[in-house]
């Protein structure tokens, strides 16, 4: 049975505990073009991202944003007797709704909308059955959401610093929404945080709950230290 399809049909508390738990870690990763977004399995971050220094240091701009379109892109196919037929990513649109902040000197400016590659699907033979891939420990960016972003340009294109970076922000509040492909409210997530990283000191943890007043507020104290 593939590794995705046992977590599905486990009841669902115990796939939650899992999911958020970070357990179910490499079942939604493998091997993806993935480079430029974080989810919920092992992440490696492209630049530091828990602090706000971290964001501070590495960011360009941190944005509340919201997708509004996506499209499937670098396809992947695998032949039989693969139980996944393919594999895709998303290229995501997100409209920028408001800059928190940004850095003196920014890599590009940011406009009203900007773009993403993010967590797709994979397609399972024989039904093509469709379950959401994801990467590690932080949202999927999914429409219906909104969500608070440190972003860098670097290569031609928008980056997420890393997981510390992506945080759940429906209705203005930090760690309310979709966060590793379910829908939550700030304790399910600190609880998550907790049990995925118990050592977590990051600005993530430190605010959940908080609006975005906070968040500027930090980032404007670390760039004074």
């Amino acid at each position: 049975m593939p590794a995705v399809g046992l977590v599905e049909r486990l009841p669902g508390r115990i796939a939650a505990a899992l999911a958020l738990a970070g357990i179910v870690a490499g079942v939604f990763v493998g091997d993806t073009s993935l480079e430029t977004v974080p989810g919920c399995g092992y992440a490696g971050d492209p630049y530091p991202s828990q602090t706000a220094r971290d964001w501070v240091d590495h960011a360009d701009h941190v944005v509340v944003a919201t997708p509004v379109r996506e499209r499937e892109v670098n396809r992947k196919d695998f032949p039989p007797p693969n139980p996944v037929r393919y594999r895709t990513d998303r290229a995501l649109t997100l409209r920028a709704d408001e800059v928190l902040w940004s850095t003196r000197s920014p890599g590009r400016t940011m406009g009203e909308e900007f773009e993403l590659t993010a967590p797709g699907w994979r397609v399972f033979r024989p039904q093509d059955r469709r379950a959401k891939s994801k990467a590690g420990n932080a949202p999927r960016l999914e429409a219906g959401h909104t969500y608070l972003l440190a972003l860098r340009w670097s290569e031609g294109r928008w980056t997420v610093l890393g997981e510390g970076a992506a945080v759940p922000f429906d209705e203005g509040t930090a760690g309310r929404g979709e966060w590793c492909g379910r829908e939550l409210g700030e304790e399910d997530v600190a609880r998550g945080e907790r049990f995925s990283h118990p050592d977590d000191r990051s600005l993530e943890k430190a605010l959940l709950g908080s609006g975005a007043e906070e968040f500027t507020r930090e980032l404007e104290r670390a760039r004074r230290k």
